[in-house]
């Protein structure tokens, strides 16, 4: 029966126990799994950073082909503006050749205006010095020169960039050839640099491809860290609410061992004070005092005064009683 009672007594506290174990050995079976959630998600974090070093690094290559390959296109343009330049001037000779001159709608290149401004402007300097004219004419013609020579003070800077070839404009045949070769040379330069171009063309290609992997394969295991560290957080989530379980648990745990640890201390309090004696009683000692106090007689084991002058027998009278004498030479003699 003791056994049985005993088994009820603390068959709460072993559910609580066994319920509390089991939900401690969750927690840690998912606090292990949110750490490895932790671990990829830093291992991915370091791989996601070393490609992006890795494309921080080429990507400054990609600026420098890019830039070669600027300064490559710049010098075909260059070129051929210059070819272009040059073709326009030999047409702009050989129709004064033909004798055909621009109309004045028709647009002039650069190189042409250029160099018919200045015929210009020399044909009137040689009138204005030469021919006599009035007043007005000669004001007119003055305004004429002001108004070429700041359109040639214009065109020259285009005119120069293109580096244009200076030419005898009075031999024209010849004129033509040396601006002829000219505009070849000026082709044929424009024609290496596209060739350079199309190499560069390859190699800018090929970085190009490469930029786009590491920024994919960057892009890649950032997700994955994202996608791992979501998961840590969510798994850490699951073991704060747990945690607020098992801390109930443990409060009732802590409730019950204190309720059994009370309930057995009331209990050797109670089985200690019945098997106390008199003597060993504070309480008796005290009552005695007080009736000592009180009455000037104390009573011991029940019994009154009367009691116990009834059972003490009344003291003898008389003296002392004899004593029987023995004779010890006696005993000497029968030796």
């Amino acid at each position: 029966m003791l056994g049985s009672k005993d088994q009820a007594e603390e068959r709460p506290d072993a559910e609580l126990r066994d319920r509390l174990h089991a939900m401690e050995a969750k927690v840690r079976k998912l606090r292990d799994i949110r750490n490895n959630y932790s671990s990829e998600a830093r291992s991915a974090a370091d791989q996601r950073n070393t490609i992006q070093g890795q494309y921080k690094e080429h990507k400054e290559k990609v600026e420098l082909v890019l830039a070669e390959v600027k300064t490559i296109r710049a010098e075909i343009r260059l070129f051929k503006e210059k070819r272009n330049a040059i073709q326009d001037q030999i047409r702009s000779i050989i129709g004064q050749a033909k004798g055909r001159r621009g109309e004045k709608n028709e647009k002039k290149s650069a190189s042409a205006e250029h160099a018919q401004l200045k015929r210009d402007v020399a044909n009137l300097e040689n009138l204005y010095n030469t021919s006599a004219m009035g007043p007005k004419k000669e004001k007119e013609t003055m305004e004429k020169i002001k108004q070429m020579s700041r359109r040639i003070q214009e065109l020259s800077p285009e005119v120069e960039a293109f580096e244009l070839v200076a030419v005898d404009l009075d031999d024209l045949d010849s004129a033509i050839k040396t601006l002829k070769a000219e505009a070849d040379v000026s082709h044929q330069a424009m024609l290496e640099a596209v060739g350079r171009a199309d190499e560069k063309s390859k190699e800018v290609d090929e970085a190009f491809s490469l930029r786009d992997f590491l920024k994919a394969e960057g892009d890649r295991h950032h997700n994955e860290y994202v996608a791992l560290r979501g998961k840590a957080d969510e798994t850490h989530a699951k073991i704060d609410e747990m945690m607020t379980d098992v801390n109930k648990v443990r409060d009732e745990l802590n409730m019950a061992r204190e309720e059994r640890k009370s309930w057995m201390t009331d209990h050797n309090e109670a089985v200690s004070k019945s098997l106390k004696t008199g003597a060993e009683s504070e309480e008796v000692a005290e009552g005695l005092i007080s009736s000592l106090l009180d009455k000037g007689t104390l009573t011991f084991g029940g019994m009154g005064n009367e009691e116990t002058t009834a059972n003490n027998p009344p003291p003898r009278r008389g003296g002392k009683k004899k004593m029987r004498r023995v004779d010890m030479s006696a005993g000497r003699r029968r030796r």
